[in-house]
């Protein structure tokens, strides 16, 4: 079990949060809560084995946020003294006062147990920032220059990013939570030109929030992944268009986590689904009116928000409202039974207490409802990924993710992939090119036959989940077995173009 550096924990945290907190309540502040944060990320590309880029950032800051007369207020600084977070505290002050006259909806919070002194880190062997720069290029130059050597490979890019989170907590309640965690996504894609088409055959490993042991065979094995891209970008390449028409999808978690994604997990945030983005991200067809009652799915269907979920990029002990985190239901037997929430979410639709779903990207930025890792969860003795594809006479088995669509409610959508490939009688036959699947939300998840087992489950996901005015990204993970949906519309993504 790593522990949280002591660099970071030698910071004066708890006299910051002292006095930034104890200024708040002077002013009349009905709640207030400090943040300091440490984010560190690291981002390296190659293209044809040869470093094109190196980015290494480090942001240190903390944030004040504060409920006075039922109005928020916040502000941020960077200056590690007890006197200027108090004057942070009173910047935020001041934000809620000017603020106060045109709020027309008081904010209160659910309640939450004080957790106090609590810490948490997440699961890692090896902190990527302790391995020489050297040593990742190579590995990333390695791996590329052995896909170079391929007759059947053009160009190769690789890329790693890293990230190490570490977040101090404290509010006016008792509640003081210090963690770490660290995430890793490394890259390589496969490209080539030929017979007058250009193609490209990505690695399906996902981001992990894992160290440095994921690239070196902990949780996945790259070496032979990599090996087999060549193959498969030949394949891809002298593949048949497909004929479009309605198929029988078995749908790989390497390609569904993203629709999980983009079909649930934002339709089932509740600021969302209550209109609070609309003049952004959008809204949702799973308004809360459904709550209880929308038949979402098929009843093998069964989703889960999670943020403990081990190695998940949107896992945290403790959220940014000082709240345990914790497994919930979204959707149970196909019905929509449960929301994403933060403190003022759930206190303000009576949903009990927040399931610690708040998070802020940068010590500059005011926390929001933020996705868990949303996930379909596997049947406990479910078939396997052949004994779903022995089951289709005429279908498509899909792997990787690639482009996508949706429309701002959530309900329309078209994605493609890495990989398709024919089924004929329980068989694959091979690959296909220019495939796009599309549906509505509720008829795709209504078509869902068959769950796999726990042995066909993994955990996708993304860095850059985008939110908010001013924009914020937040990393997630979505777990999903392989799954079998019946009767779905395909498109021949080139007769869709004109072409």
């Amino acid at each position: 079990m790593r522990q949280i550096d002591p660099d970071f924990l030698a910071l004066p945290l708890r006299e910051l949060a002292d006095a930034a907190l104890r200024r708040a309540q002077e002013l009349g502040a009905e709640h207030a809560d400090f943040r300091l944060e440490r984010v560190r990320g690291e981002t390296l590309s190659l293209f044809d084995a040869r470093l094109e880029g190196s980015m290494d950032a480090d942001d240190l800051g903390y944030a004040v946020r504060v409920i006075r007369d039922g109005t928020w207020g916040f502000a941020a600084g960077i200056e590690l003294t007890p006197q200027a977070a108090a004057a942070v505290a009173e910047e935020a002050i001041e934000v809620a006062k000017v603020a106060a006259p045109i709020n027309r909806e008081p904010v209160e919070l659910a309640p939450e147990p004080v957790h106090a002194g609590v810490t948490w880190v997440s699961t890692y062997e090896i902190d990527p920032f302790d391995v020489p720069l050297r040593e990742k290029t190579d590995l990333l130059g390695d791996w590329s220059a052995g896909l170079l050597k391929d007759p059947r490979v053009d160009h190769v890019s690789a890329s790693l990013m890293q990230v190490k989170e570490q977040k101090y907590y404290a509010d006016t309640a008792g509640t003081e939570a210090t963690q770490q965690r660290v995430r890793v996504h490394p890259v390589l894609t496969a490209m080539r030109a030929a017979g007058g088409r250009f193609d490209d055959m990505r690695t399906l490993a996902p981001p992990a929030g894992r160290g440095y042991e994921y690239l070196t065979g902990t949780g996945w094995d790259f070496v032979s992944e990599v090996a087999v891209l060549p193959e498969l970008l030949e394949e891809k390449l002298k593949a048949p268009s497909v004929v479009p028409g309605t198929y029988d999808l078995v749908i790989h978690p390497s390609n569904l986590w993203l629709t999980i994604h983009e079909s649930i997990g934002h339709a089932t945030e509740l600021d969302r689904a209550l209109g609070y983005e609309a003049a952004y991200a959008g809204t949702s067809f799973a308004t809360f009116d459904k709550l209880g009652v929308l038949e979402y799915g098929s009843p093998v269907m069964n989703v889960t928000g999670d943020r403990t979920a081990e190695h998940g990029l949107a896992s945290i002990g403790y959220d940014d409202e000082g709240v345990a985190t914790r497994q919930f239901d979204i959707v149970r037997e196909g019905r929509l039974v449960g929301y994403q929430l933060d403190r003022r979410m759930a206190l303000l639709k009576g949903l009990g207490p927040s399931n610690g779903c708040a998070f802020a990207d940068s010590p500059g930025h005011m926390p929001l409802q933020r996705m868990a890792n949303v996930s379909l969860v596997p049947a406990l003795d479910g078939p396997s990924t052949d004994e779903l594809i022995g089951g289709v006479e005429r279908g498509l088995y899909v792997m990787g993710d690639k482009s996508w669509s949706i429309d701002m409610q959530r309900y329309n959508f078209q994605f493609t992939a890495q990989r398709f490939y024919l089924i004929e009688n329980g068989r694959l036959t091979g690959q296909l090119r220019d495939v796009a699947y599309q549906a509505t939300t509720t008829d795709f998840w209504r078509s869902l036959e068959a769950v796999g087992g726990p042995q066909t489950y993994y955990l996708g996901g993304a860095f850059n989940c985008g939110k908010g005015q001013p924009g914020q990204i937040a990393p997630v993970s979505h777990g999903s077995p392989t799954a079998l949906f019946r009767g779905v519309k395909v498109l021949n993504t080139v007769q869709e173009g004109g072409k």
